[in-house]
């Protein structure tokens, strides 16, 4: 059955059918939390409780931490950005764990970018090491990923695509809010990830809204298969694991690039932003993100983050 893990400033909560219990833990850490589990456990079955509204939840997921992203991973996604799912590559980036920021918490605009944008994704938090050359297999990965958690994965993206550049545009303080809730899931419940549904708003529209089922390329085993291969990983650590269509940025179309080809990069990278000026589902000043990952039946819920974009 699963647990939902919360984090204030000060303390660690579970979830209960009756608000918030507090974790006796001295866990500084999230990975040192989740090796306390007997104390989890306890707080579950606690019965005193304060309300959940009470509490100024934080990122369940602290830093330092390794945050490794799933490049292009939806069917979707990559067929919006003028590429073929069929054909395209398993990859990865890193983004520093400076960038993780609370699920309520502003997402700060720096003064030089012009062109940002959001990206709902499941997190995938781990629960022991895997160093290198670690088998991860069907009947062993719930050893390993100990819960789920909402992120954004917010983008400047006239960063990125110029200098092909994921890691500086995705890094920025306040670019990957997670949470609210740390939902660690027993082997039955990791087994319905493809029922979860991955939605985003901005400012009450809906821009992203699709199944993990049909749509996600490559799914966590075969991920974690891959990034063992080259990659430790600790408890605590967290993979982000793509997103599906609905994002700001959107391939332009093929006439437009193949002429876009014929230019010199300064020219191309200009002529590209020019158009995208005129794209108004870019995130401005003030705008309200909604983020949320469930399965349609609710049976597993990581939450909603509410964040508001501030313009520096």
């Amino acid at each position: 059955m699963s647990i939902s893990v919360l984090r204030t400033n000060d303390a660690w909560w579970v979830r209960t059918p009756t608000g918030a219990a507090k974790i006796e833990t001295s866990a500084a850490t999230t990975g040192e939390l989740l090796a306390d589990r007997a104390a989890i456990a306890r707080a579950a079955a606690s019965e005193g409780t304060v309300p959940v509204e009470r509490l100024g939840l934080i990122s369940p997921v602290t830093a330092p931490c390794r945050v490794v992203a799933q490049m292009t991973n939806f069917r979707s996604h990559i067929a919006d950005a003028g590429m073929n799912p069929d054909t395209v590559p398993l990859t990865f980036f890193r983004k520093t764990s400076g960038s993780i920021s609370g699920p309520f918490d502003d997402v700060v605009k720096p003064a030089h970018v012009q062109f940002l944008d959001y990206e709902v994704e499941i997190g995938i938090v781990f629960g022991r090491s895997m160093p290198v050359g670690t088998r991860i297999m069907a009947e062993n990965i719930a050893d390993y990923v100990a819960g789920l958690v909402v992120t954004n994965d917010v983008s400047a993206r006239d960063v990125q695509l110029p200098k092909t550049q994921f890691f500086e545009a995705k890094s920025y303080p306040t670019f990957t809010p997670v949470g609210p809730e740390l939902v660690l899931l027993d082997a039955d419940e990791l087994k319905r990830f493809t029922d979860l549904r991955l939605r985003l708003k901005v400012n009450g529209e809906v821009r992203q809204d699709a199944l993990v089922a049909g749509d996600m390329v490559f799914q966590p085993l075969e991920a974690l298969r891959a990034l063992t291969r080259f990659q430790r990983l600790d408890a605590g650590d967290l993979l982000l694991t793509g997103t599906p269509i609905g994002t700001a940025l959107s391939a332009p179309p093929k006439v437009v690039q193949f002429i876009a080809s014929l230019l010199p990069a300064h020219l191309k990278w200009k002529t590209f932003f020019k158009r995208q000026a005129g794209n108004p589902r870019y995130l401005h000043d003030g705008d309200v993100i909604e983020a949320g990952v469930a399965t349609d039946d609710g049976a597993i819920d990581l939450g909603t983050q509410h964040t508001v974009v501030r313009f520096t």
